[in-house]
């Protein structure tokens, strides 16, 4: 269990609102952040590990539970559909509005603040890149649009996909690769061969068995890459995020 967190609410465009976490890290503020997107399972305790990783590394890390309009069923199944139409204004605003409370807070510098998203979230975080206000995005096995023009304006990109995976693996992170060479985005991308989908998370209880089920996307924590793929997104982010100036 990771650490506690501050519990939010984060005022939306709609007049509602997110249930969000914060976790903080040590040292003088004000802080970079990072803006944290889960994964089809929902705001649980791995992404607040994740969370509270890049707390440890410096980073004020903010996640929202993008199921916080209705019941869990309901919020999942319209974020599902949303994100395989290519039609998620609604979470993208989402992911925006909780932008803007990182950095309205004093302890949090407004001009360095990233988003991270992995499955579902990455694929969130790629195109919330595209909208002002991040300085940069790390993809982790994050859908890629097929069209380029809904990227324009992306900002860095880290990301990192697994070799594995039949489904948001290596063909998706070429495609992103000739997406970020085109319009000319600082990018560092990478498949891991070993890997599958969800290779950064560690689930238990229900959704640990769901995710060990066999699927085309071979579902499940890889050491290995995970670590790597740490090591990269961190050493991205102090390039584009934390060096950037206050």
């Amino acid at each position: 269990m990771p650490a506690s967190a501050d519990r939010l609410d984060v005022p939306t465009a709609d007049g509602r609102s997110l249930r969000a976490e914060l976790f903080l890290p040590a040292g003088e503020a004000p802080h970079p952040g990072v803006v944290v997107l889960h994964e089809s399972f929902g705001l649980n305790d791995d992404i607040r590990r994740i969370a509270a990783r890049f707390a440890d590394a410096g980073y004020a890390a903010l996640a929202p539970d993008l199921y916080s309009h209705g019941t869990r069923i309901v919020c999942l199944s319209r974020v599902m559909v949303d994100m395989l139409s290519g039609a998620a204004g609604r979470e993208i605003a989402d992911v925006h509005a909780t932008r803007q409370a990182l950095a309205a807070r004093a302890d949090v510098d407004p001009e360095r603040i990233a988003v991270a998203g992995f499955c579902q979230g990455g694929g969130f975080a790629l195109v919330a890149g595209a909208e002002p206000g991040f300085a940069a995005a790390a993809v982790n096995y994050g859908t890629v649009p097929s069209g380029r023009s809904s990227l324009d304006g992306l900002c860095p990109v880290v990301a990192s996909y697994g070799g594995r995976d039949k489904v948001v693996g290596a063909g998706m992170a070429r495609r992103l690769e000739r997406h970020l060479e085109a319009l000319g985005v600082p990018h560092d991308v990478k498949t891991y061969p070993q890997a599958g989908h969800s290779f950064f998370s560690r689930v238990d209880g229900w959704q640990g068995w769901l995710a060990r089920v066999p699927t085309p996307m071979a579902v499940g924590y890889d050491e290995e890459a995970a670590e790597d793929g740490w090591r990269r997104m961190l050493a991205f982010f102090d390039e584009h995020v934390r060096a950037q100036a206050k």
